[in-house]
Formats: C-alpha cells, structure tokens, sequence
C-alpha cells in the first residue's frame, strides 16, 4: 500500500473481515446517536470509521518501526490485518533499554492520539454532527488500543516492555521472554475467564460481539505467547551451535573422481563428507548429501564426484571457530545444505552439514 519511511506496508485479506465486522457492529450506534444517520449512511459512516481506526494501527506500527530503525534495526515490512498490525522487524534491540523503547513506541503514539482526539472534540469540533460522532470513537478506540498494549503479557507491546525489565534485571533476555509468555497466557485465561465469572455472577448473559471479540483475543494472546515460548527454548540451544563440534571429517577428491571411490575413501577414513578439490588441491565444491543419498548404488560407479557437487561460493566457506549466534547469521545470509569450514590460515577443517545443526533444535 506504500513505503512510509522506507517501511513496505501491506493489507491483509483478513482486514476486509474486520473492517464489514466494524462495519456492520459501530452502523446501529450512528443511527442511534445524534445526527441519527439513516442506514445507508450509517454504514457508509461505519466503514470510515474502520477504515481511520486501522490508519492508526498503521501509525501505532510505524512508530515501533521508526524506533527501530533509528537503532539501526532492519525492517522488512507491516502487515495489517484481522486483529490489528504486525511489525516484522528482523534483528532484536541489542540491550533491554533499547527493547523497551521500541516497545513502548506503539502505545504511547495511540495513546497521543487519544490525547489530541479527546482536544478536538472538546475545544474545535462542533457537537451533534458526524464528524464529532467520528473523532469520539476514534479518540476512545486508540485509548483502548494504547491501554490494552501495555498489558504486561507477550505478545502485547506491554509484555515487551516487561521483557526488557527482567532482562535488565537477571541480564538474561530469555529469562525475560519466558517471564512475560506465561505472563501473557495468564492474560489469555483471564480475558475470556473474568467476563464470563462477572456475568454469571450478576445473572447477565453476553453479547455475541463481546465473546466473539473476546476469544479472539484470547487466542491471539494465547498462541503469541506460545510461539515466544517456543523461540525462548530455540535461544536457549544456540550457544549450544559450534561450528567445531559439529564439523564432520572430509576426505578431497578430483571432479572426475567415481562417486563410489569417493564414498569408499570416506568410509576408510571414517569422514562423513566429500570436498572437491582441483588438480592444484585447493577446495572449489562439495558433494551434497541428498544428491549421494538419491543416486541408486549400481550408478555409483559411473557417476562422477563432481556433478554431485556444488561450487563453492565466497559465502559458503565459513571460520572454523564460529559459533551460537554468529554462526547461525552466516548460515542464514546463504542457505545451503553444507559449508566448508577453514581454519584461518586457509586450510580445510572440515565440512558443516545444515541437518547436524538442525539436530541441535530437534524437539523444540
């Protein structure tokens, strides 16, 4: 939809569900209220309101995003959909005061704009009409956004912030996620548990639009919190990465080298991968696995080294001794199923197969 600030914007499908639910649930309240718009209006009226009120999850993401980027964070894009807007951005804050500065951005702009709302319509906006309608529902909606977003509970920008705090204080930035995910399932819970408690204990039944509206935000807090959960666990096996420890033992052969020579070197070595090596001995491809594991052991004989491996590029040859998060970015900036590890001077240490760090996560 544009590019404020460098920041791709897209729209889900999903907002056109929200935005006729809005629709359809604020159209009765403008004909009843004053100016008491007739139906057509009223909807049309309904619609605008959805359509503003989304504009300022857009700026309420913009400013998580601006934050970000002045920390020099990268951001791939927002996305705006069924229950509000989502900012992707791809690296976290380096230090919990970082953390927590882009997190309160989002709810201290909506709550700005409640503030300038609220100023609108009691000094400048005229009362009775449509456009006094609009600026109290907006002003009212972006209050609710901004209170609600400092919940202290993961994924809410308040779980965030609450993240940062126990972060700081343990100086352990998992111990903080994990604080702030049961946090926000406890949040989960609560919010469909209370109301159904209250108006059971008051003789009161609900509306379909509040338990409707309750549940999905209960499950949006539920399975964000979940997912931070299961991302704490992964963080927590990274220092576990160490290209050394994992590195399989490799054999060099030529291009034209059989492939089952190459297998049997390998084996009598007892190394788990295969360098291609020119006739001057230096590394320029490695035989893949699943190619090897593919191939039917009665053309073996026939099929070249070589045409089962792929080139070595500048990005696929990694240090030796990179481990945890540093190692993962590499494999991360050039996708591949093996890398060629060299000691600093050059030579060959061994190769790291992308399955063996997988392993390394299995069961997350």
């Amino acid at each position: 939809m544009g590019r404020p600030f460098g920041i791709p914007v897209y729209v889900s499908p999903t907002w056109f569900i929200v935005a006729a639910f809005i629709t359809i649930t604020f159209a009765p309240t403008f004909q009843i209220r004053p100016p008491h718009l007739g139906v057509p209006e009223s909807y049309a009226v309904a619609f605008a309101f959805a359509v503003l009120l989304y504009v300022s999850v857009l700026l309420h993401e913009l400013a998580h995003c601006v934050v970000a980027k002045m920390y020099g964070l990268p951001v791939r894009r927002i996305t705006l959909y069924l229950l509000g807007g989502v900012s992707e951005i791809e690296r976290e804050p380096e230090t919990p005061g970082r953390e927590f500065m882009v997190a309160f951005a989002g709810p201290l702009l909506s709550l700005g704009l409640a503030a300038i709302g609220f100023g609108l319509e009691v000094t400048v906006v005229p009362e009775g009409g449509v456009l006094s309608l609009l600026t109290w529902q907006l002003w009212v909606a972006n209050l609710i956004v901004g209170v609600f977003n400092l919940l202290p509970g993961l994924p809410l920008d308040g779980g965030r912030m609450l993240r940062a705090g126990v972060w700081k204080m343990t100086s352990n930035p998992g111990s903080g996620t994990i604080a702030a995910a049961w946090v926000g399932r406890g949040l989960a819970i609560a919010m469909v548990a209370v109301p159904f408690a209250l108006a059971l204990a008051s003789n009161q039944s609900l509306g379909w639009e509040y338990v409707i509206w309750s549940v999905l935000l209960a499950s949006f807090i539920w399975f964000g919190a979940t997912q931070a959960l299961r991302v704490a666990r992964v963080r927590a096996r990274i220092p576990r990465v160490n290209a050394r420890a994992l590195a399989r033992r490799a054999v060099a052969v030529t291009a034209e080298t059989p492939l089952a020579e190459a297998l049997r070197r390998a084996a009598e070595a007892q190394a788990g991968a295969v360098v291609v090596v020119d006739h001057g001995g230096r590394p320029v491809a490695i035989v893949n696995e699943v190619a090897v594991e593919s191939t039917p052991e009665q053309r073996r004989p026939w099929v070249t080294a070589g045409s089962l491996a792929r080139s070595l590029e500048p990005s696929l040859v990694l240090a030796a001794d990179l481990s945890g998060e540093s190692l993962i970015d590499a494999m991360r900036d050039a996708p591949a199923g093996e890398y060629l590890l060299v000691e600093r001077g050059g030579e060959i240490y061994g190769v790291l197969a992308t399955s063996d760090v997988n392993k390394v996560f299995s069961g997350v």
